[in-house]
């Protein structure tokens, strides 16, 4: 089965949003991933009608949408692990808002990173940070079945934060959910900071494994860093990874179209 290849909007600053699916059509993308602040400040004032509208331009573009990532980036008053309980009632009620967004737009899926919003406070230990996180995405779930959104939990490394910051944590917070709507997000920088190499993650959590996100540790795009990428795309193909590779960049500097086309090519070239 071939791979589906997906870019996230971000990359494209303030580009239209017709001209950035454009771009990403021609390129060779069938897919489009959206951080919710890309489309508004606030998402409470983000109507049905301009979701129907920027569903309906991704469609003109023959592009699906995945779904949403950095869920809780550029926001204020969410907290995932934090001991105000007020604070975490708060976030549990905006995830599920941001559930239906994902549905409204025909998103499956809600990468949960936001380091920032989700990093240990006031001294708290690791298992009390996964107890209080699991109370907030327990209070999603309900919501993530009404609208057929999963929620992908992202392992992030040391560098970014002090939680979930391996893909043996991810499960273990996704296992005190027990539910097929929450699953594992793999991303390639994240896993770069792993004690094991990219591949052998990916093996070893391929059965939690529902989204995945190329990129490099230089921040720019798959195979415009050091990262050979013919044995992550061999791990994924190995393992029979069905959902989408979403290009995820950070380094703008290389300019839209030569992250946009190079991304793509670099992945395509990387499978034997």
């Amino acid at each position: 089965m071939p791979f589906r290849y997906a870019i996230c909007n971000e990359t494209f600053g303030d580009m239209p949003v017709e001209d950035a699916l454009r771009l990403t059509k021609d390129a060779g993308y069938t897919g489009w991933e959206v951080a919710p602040f890309m489309l508004s400040d606030n998402i409470s004032t983000y109507s049905k009608s301009d979701r129907r509208t920027y569903r309906d331009l991704m469609a003109e573009a023959e592009m699906q949408c995945v779904g949403l990532h950095w869920l809780l980036a550029k926001t204020e008053g969410y907290h995932l692990t934090t001991r105000d309980a007020i604070t975490r009632a708060s976030t549990t009620a905006y995830l599920c808002d941001l559930a239906e967004l994902c549905a409204d737009l025909g998103g499956k899926v809600m990468v949960l990173g936001s380091p920032q919003q989700r990093n240990r406070t006031e001294g708290q230990t690791i298992d009390e940070a996964m107890e209080n996180a699991a109370e907030v995405l327990h209070g999603v779930i309900p919501a993530l079945h009404s609208h057929g959104v999963r929620i992908a939990l992202e392992p992030l490394g040391p560098g970014e934060g002090d939680f979930l910051n391996t893909a043996d944590e991810g499960v273990q917070l996704a296992r005190m959910l027990d539910d097929d709507h929450i699953g594992l997000h793999l991303d390639v920088k994240a896993m770069s900071s792993e004690s094991k190499p990219i591949e052998t993650v990916i093996r070893e959590h391929a059965d939690s494994m529902i989204h995945f996100h190329a990129n490099d540790p230089n921040l720019l795009g798959p195979g415009m860093g050091e990262v050979p990428f013919e044995p992550i795309m061999k791990a994924l193909t190995d393992v029979k990874y069905d959902g989408w590779v979403s290009v995820e960049v950070f380094d703008y500097s290389p300019g839209v179209e030569t992250l946009v086309r190079d991304s793509i090519a670099n992945l395509k070239s990387s499978i034997a």
